[in-house]
């Protein structure tokens, strides 16, 4: 029996980071999103789907599933009760429209979504609120995941990003590309 060889380029940033190796942060101040937003790259290169005026959709750099987005305030709040009325209306207006998409681009059975508000609730960008919206399959458990502490993801994140591109709903406001 040979040892399957399972490719996860995209990982070695997290690995980097989890071993302690020195990996350059993104330039600028505030939060992870705010540098991701402010950082003037295009949307495929940030992994942005969508874009209202208060809140943006963008992919999990490191997800659990293929099609993982997060919603979040361009504006970092901690806390729902820090949204103003306009952030909480297109933050949920913006989760809906997610589930329309993952559920146009890749047919899950299930959805997932959630907020993980405060560190000990395992808030990996604790200063920035964000919503996750994961699809997920009946089955889709393995030994992978059980033994292993790792999850296969058979799409590169670019093919990901262009699929609920496109999908995203038409009646969702979105500004042009930043290019």
């Amino acid at each position: 029996m040979s040892l399957e060889r399972l490719w996860a380029g995209w990982r070695i940033p997290y690995l980097e980071v989890a071993s302690g190796t020195e990996v350059p942060a993104a330039p600028g101040d505030g939060t992870l999103f705010e540098r991701i937003l402010g950082s003037g790259l295009p949307d495929h290169e940030t992994y942005v789907v969508w874009q209202g005026v208060t809140c943006v959709a963008l992919l999990n750099a490191y997800p659990y599933s293929n099609g993982h987005l997060m919603v979040l305030p361009r504006r970092a709040t901690a806390s729902l009760a820090g949204l103003s009325e306009a952030e909480h209306t297109e933050l949920w207006a913006g989760v809906r429209a997610a589930v329309a998409a993952l559920e146009a681009a890749y047919h899950p059975d299930g959805i997932n979504v959630g907020i993980n508000l405060g560190v000990a609730s395992g808030a990996g960008v604790p200063d920035h609120l964000h919503v996750h919206v994961v699809p997920r399959w009946s089955g889709d458990t393995n030994f992978m995941t059980t033994v292993a502490e790792a999850r296969v993801l058979p799409e590169a994140l670019d093919r990901t990003w262009a699929r609920l591109r496109a999908a995203w709903p038409a009646d969702a406001d979105r500004p042009p590309d930043r290019r």
